[in-house]
């Protein structure tokens, strides 16, 4: 066993300790076993990194792309340099596999790549304008300070896919993860400082969830970008709106795969199992419904129970595990209740269920679990986010049927189709309110190159990623540009 590391905030280019309670992050595996611990951030500590901001925005902002760039192209390489160390320590820290962990920290490295290379693409754009001698340019800015609340659930590529295009785009930020997540919080600071960041641009504040609220409260914000839960985003989009700042938040979801008669049911069984397990369910785009045609539905659901019985569920820095425990004992409790009122509602147990009674009875762990509900009642947990490893099936007559069942949700984030016939796939597009959908692959997933978001409930304000984190970390101004020559 390790020592656990000493967290510490980074503001206005520098490490210090907090002046709040203490912090401690364990282990979901091990729950006695201490990963990293310190003190939280306080009031005072809050208004420093907001003062720093502030103070750094102008130089930053007027700093050129490709200077900017460069510092996110070499915090890429030293997060590369660390995959497979903070890779087991994301393991160790949030219960994800090793193997997704150390993905995680890369696919951090090439969000950053990503946007270290935003240099080198348009920058604005000129139209015609009705006047001879003029022409007008539409240029864009950076907010300002940008206020970045963070989840759990990947505690280092959610980051980065908020922070690269804030600084890409030259806003300063003030940063407040997961309180669950601490340490790879400090080693994503910790690597934009090894790579020159100016002080001021990136400030690191590690406490609790009320920490959200001082920060939207602030009147230095310029702009809010969020990733959590439907309530607190909700609040905090309320808090801000009433102070005209912009907002950008990813919040719910509950991610439907529909599997048609005419699907290769050996692909879709690998896929949804993907889908509603890997990360342990613990992800915005995981899938937690499952329709599937009445025609396949009794091979189909044999196969997923076989499988999902099959998992190795266990330790996740073990290279051999292939689902590792939920992220605290209070998840693992509202998992639990949400399946025993399923099963008290009706709900038929295809594949797990059970409390696990042996060596994993000391960690956070639930089962990979598969509940069937019957067609003429309304379980609460074919609505219910639970944020874990439980994956609700109904079964459809038709394809009208199904895609009207995969829609039946406040939320639309994601939705996976498995089918052979281009048409049906076409028509899904057309008719599933989704911000993506994934044809013959699992609901989870996104490259940084395009745009990510939900409709419905489960997105406010402009997408993720790709050229459409521009749309939130900029705003335009519209140049009318004529000669100083008379009569021009």
């Amino acid at each position: 066993m390790t020592s656990p590391v000493q967290l510490q905030h980074y503001i206005d280019g520098a490490w210090v300790p907090g002046t709040g309670s203490p912090i401690t992050s364990s282990n979901p595996a091990r729950p006695d076993e201490v990963v990293a611990q310190g003190l939280q951030a306080g009031p005072a500590e809050v208004e420093q990194a907001m003062s720093a901001a502030v103070a750094a925005k102008r130089e930053w902002a007027r700093t050129p792309a490709h200077e900017r760039g460069a510092v996110l192209l070499r915090a890429a390489v030293v997060i590369e340099q660390n995959a497979e160390a903070w890779g087991l320590e994301l393991a160790r820290e949030e219960g994800k596999t090793r193997a997704e962990g150390q993905g995680e920290v890369l696919r951090a490295a090439q969000i950053f790549r990503y946007y270290g290379n935003d240099g080198d693409r348009t920058a604005g754009e000129i139209f015609s304008s009705p006047r001879r001698g003029e022409k007008i340019l539409v240029t864009r800015k950076p907010l300002g300070v940008v206020g970045v609340v963070t989840p759990f659930n990947f505690p280092i590529a959610i980051p980065a896919w908020k922070i690269a295009p804030a600084l890409a785009y030259g806003n300063t930020v003030v940063w407040k993860p997961a309180s669950t997540v601490p340490l790879l919080a400090l080693r994503l600071a910790q690597a934009l400082d090894a790579a020159g960041l100016p002080a001021g641009v990136l400030n690191l504040l590690i406490g609790p969830g009320s920490m959200g609220n001082s920060i939207v409260e602030h009147p230095a914000l310029d702009g809010l970008t969020f990733t959590g839960s439907t309530g607190v985003g909700r609040r905090l989009a309320a808090e801000a709106a009433g102070r005209g700042v912009p907002v950008q938040a990813e919040m719910g979801g509950k991610n439907a795969a529909v599997v048609l008669a005419d699907a290769d049911l050996d692909l879709a069984a690998e896929q949804v199992m993907l889908g509603a397990f890997r990360s342990t369910g613990q992800k915005c785009t995981a899938t937690s419904r499952l329709i599937v045609a009445e025609a396949i539905a009794d091979e189909f659901l044999a196969t997923l129970a076989e499988r999902a019985n099959a998992l190795a569920v266990g330790d996740p820095a073990d290279p051999t595990v292939q689902m590792g425990p939920v992220v605290n004992d209070g998840a693992r409790k509202s998992i639990s209740d949400g399946i025993d009122t399923a099963l008290s509602q009706g709900a038929r147990l295809i594949a797990g269920g059970q409390k696990y009674d042996d060596d994993l009875a000391s960690g956070y762990f639930i089962p990979p679990t598969i509940l069937e509900l019957p067609a003429d009642q309304e379980l609460d947990v074919w609505r219910e986010e639970l944020f874990g490893p439980v994956l609700a099936v109904r079964r459809a007559a038709t394809v009208e049927q199904a895609f009207e069942l995969a829609n039946d949700s406040e939320f639309g984030l994601s939705a996976a189709l498995f089918t052979q016939d281009v048409t049906r796939a076409l028509d899904a597009i057309d008719d599933l309110d989704v911000g993506i959908l994934h044809v013959n692959s699992e609901s989870a997933g996104a490259d940084p190159h395009v745009p990510f978001g939900g409709a419905k409930k489960s997105g406010y304000g402009p997408k993720e990623q790709g050229a459409a984190a521009k749309e939130f970390f900029t705003h335009t101004t519209t140049v009318y540009l004529r000669g100083g020559t008379a009569g021009v």
